[in-house]
Protein backbone atom coordinates (compact mmCIF):
# COMPACT_ATOMS: atom_id res chain seq x y z
CA UNK A 1 0.00 0.00 0.00
CA UNK A 2 1.05 3.49 -0.93
CA UNK A 3 1.24 6.31 1.43
CA UNK A 4 0.68 9.03 -1.42
CA UNK A 5 -3.22 9.80 -2.23
CA UNK A 6 -4.75 8.77 -4.62
CA UNK A 7 -4.16 11.11 -7.44
CA UNK A 8 -6.81 12.21 -10.25
CA UNK A 9 -5.91 11.69 -13.98
CA UNK A 10 -7.21 14.02 -16.77
CA UNK A 11 -8.87 12.80 -19.77
CA UNK A 12 -5.65 13.46 -21.70
CA UNK A 13 -3.70 11.56 -19.00
CA UNK A 14 -5.78 8.10 -19.22
CA UNK A 15 -5.84 7.80 -23.00
CA UNK A 16 -2.38 8.30 -23.30
CA UNK A 17 -1.91 5.20 -20.27
CA UNK A 18 -4.55 3.28 -21.82
CA UNK A 19 -3.70 3.85 -25.62
CA UNK A 20 -7.70 3.25 -25.87
CA UNK A 21 -9.28 6.49 -28.09
CA UNK A 22 -11.34 8.69 -26.67
CA UNK A 23 -15.00 7.38 -28.27
CA UNK A 24 -13.55 3.78 -26.99
CA UNK A 25 -13.01 5.06 -23.77
CA UNK A 26 -16.30 6.28 -23.48
CA UNK A 27 -18.11 3.16 -25.26
CA UNK A 28 -16.27 1.44 -22.55
CA UNK A 29 -17.59 3.06 -19.21
CA UNK A 30 -21.25 3.48 -21.05
CA UNK A 31 -21.18 -0.98 -21.09
CA UNK A 32 -19.35 -0.79 -17.75
CA UNK A 33 -16.22 -2.32 -18.56
CA UNK A 34 -13.78 1.10 -17.82
CA UNK A 35 -13.85 2.75 -14.27
CA UNK A 36 -16.29 5.61 -14.26
CA UNK A 37 -15.83 9.17 -13.88
CA UNK A 38 -15.42 11.12 -10.30
CA UNK A 39 -16.35 14.97 -10.39
CA UNK A 40 -14.11 16.97 -9.36
CA UNK A 41 -15.51 20.20 -9.53
CA UNK A 42 -18.49 21.32 -11.19
CA UNK A 43 -17.65 21.47 -15.07
CA UNK A 44 -14.64 18.55 -14.29
CA UNK A 45 -14.27 14.97 -14.03
CA UNK A 46 -11.68 12.44 -13.62
CA UNK A 47 -10.24 9.09 -12.60
CA UNK A 48 -8.99 7.69 -9.64
CA UNK A 49 -5.62 6.55 -10.96
CA UNK A 50 -5.65 3.47 -8.49
CA UNK A 51 -9.08 2.60 -10.75
CA UNK A 52 -7.63 2.89 -13.83
CA UNK A 53 -4.16 1.16 -12.72
CA UNK A 54 -6.26 -1.15 -11.37
CA UNK A 55 -8.08 -1.69 -15.15
CA UNK A 56 -4.81 -1.62 -16.90
CA UNK A 57 -3.68 -4.50 -14.88
CA UNK A 58 -6.44 -6.67 -15.46
CA UNK A 59 -8.92 -5.54 -18.01
CA UNK A 60 -11.67 -8.17 -17.56
CA UNK A 61 -11.92 -7.76 -13.96
CA UNK A 62 -14.75 -5.08 -14.05
CA UNK A 63 -16.39 -7.59 -17.10
CA UNK A 64 -16.48 -10.07 -14.26
CA UNK A 65 -17.90 -7.83 -12.07
CA UNK A 66 -14.51 -7.78 -9.17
Amino acid sequence: MSDQPDRILRIRTVLARTGLSRSTLYRKMQAGVFPRQIRIAERCMGWRESAVNGWLEDPMSLERGS
